[in-house]
């Protein structure tokens, strides 16, 4: 299984989105993605689309406005985007019938592709090894081989459930192997059963998993280049895997994924960590200039952190500039120095 190279892709445009999740205003780890993607399609110029896909799927986790907010932002950074703006919450449907085809299909050998798992949280981490650092569990099997008798009795019993999606179960099988090139990091192959395993497609309570709606999401958008962190390196084989079950004769993507921004802790940035937020940096008087100069520096465009503005950015920019460094990066806002800043950084 794979992708052909990147240079090989011969798409009349580029489709690429900007998929922020509202669950709280974007700090700078998720600007720094989002100018990225930008700059990969607007530098194709009238080749070039850029969609808007608010990732509001896990309702739980949604914070009122936080789309408005994103929004706000992006436009106040200059990050223009084309059409209407997609929201997942309002795809329900479009899910619920990609779940089902899958759920028609088979493995070789006859094993459904997607089958009930029982398993808590618990269950599962008591169960497997160490991952890898990017927070990837590696699901053991442990509801893949139950019988349909005792499938049957815990369904009606109604015990909580979440559904799977099968890989390959042996390693060495001709599909079981995922490549693809990445347009920073380079040939990338996971062997699935090894390092990826049968990943969640629905969640026990009833919602779409982020690898399904994604992958939904981007084939209905017909999105060709996908720019985000390396900590969704392994994501991207999972939804390939996806991808190649619900449209097999589906355009080939290009694949982008960056370098991590590590805050001051050592951790990388994040909401839940508290990492800056646009909202507290425009209350402390950062201009949209002084944003975009760190996420160009922290992007490799830029020897230094300085005002520029998104146009300035794109004057030359190629995927090779970002491949010749792809280092995690790690920002001390404290100690960093904007020239013509007003804020005392």
């Amino acid at each position: 299984m794979g992708e052909p190279r990147v240079d090989q892709v011969d798409q009349a445009k580029v489709v690429g989105r900007l998929a922020p999740s509202p669950t709280g205003r974007m700090h700078l780890g998720n600007i720094y993605a989002c100018l990225a993607a930008w700059l990969g399609v607007r530098s194709q110029g009238s080749c070039g689309v850029l969609r808007l896909r608010i990732e509001d799927i896990d309702t739980p986790r949604v914070v009122k406005d936080a789309g408005r907010w994103i929004m706000d932002d992006l436009a106040w950074l200059g990050l223009d985007w084309d059409g209407e703006v997609v929201y997942q919450s309002q795809r329900a449907d479009a899910y619920s019938q990609a779940l089902k085809l899958l759920e028609s299909q088979q493995l070789i050998g006859g094993q459904p592709l997607v089958y009930p798992c029982f398993c808590s949280r618990a269950d599962i981490r008591a169960a497997s090894a160490p991952n890898e650092g990017d927070g990837f569990i590696v699901y053991p099997g442990t509801c893949r081989g139950l019988s349909h008798r005792i499938v049957d009795e815990r369904l009606a019993r109604g015990q909580r459930h979440s559904f799977r999606i099968a890989v390959p179960d042996q390693p060495d099988e001709s599909d079981a192997i995922c490549r693809f090139d990445d347009l920073i990091f380079g040939p990338q192959s996971f062997n699935l059963p090894r390092q990826v395993g049968d990943v969640v497609v629905q969640r026990s309570d009833g919602l779409v998993s982020y690898q399904l709606a994604v992958t939904v999401d981007d084939l209905a958008m017909g999105v060709n280049q996908i720019v985000r962190g390396r900590d969704l390196l392994r994501s991207t084989a999972i939804q390939m895997w996806i991808r190649n079950h619900l449209q097999p004769q589906a355009p080939r993507v290009q694949y982008a994924h960056l370098p991590l921004i590590d805050g001051v802790d050592g951790r990388r940035m994040s909401k839940r960590f508290g990492s800056p937020d646009l909202g507290s940096l425009r209350r402390d008087g950062w201009t949209a200039r002084q944003v975009l100069g760190v996420c160009g520096w922290l992007l490799g465009l830029l020897d230094r952190p300085r005002p520029v503005s998104v146009q300035e950015l794109l004057d030359g920019f190629t995927w090779n500039m970002l491949a010749a460094d792809h280092k995690d990066r790690k920002l001390d806002l404290s100690k960093l120095e904007v020239s013509g800043a007003k804020p005392n950084l």
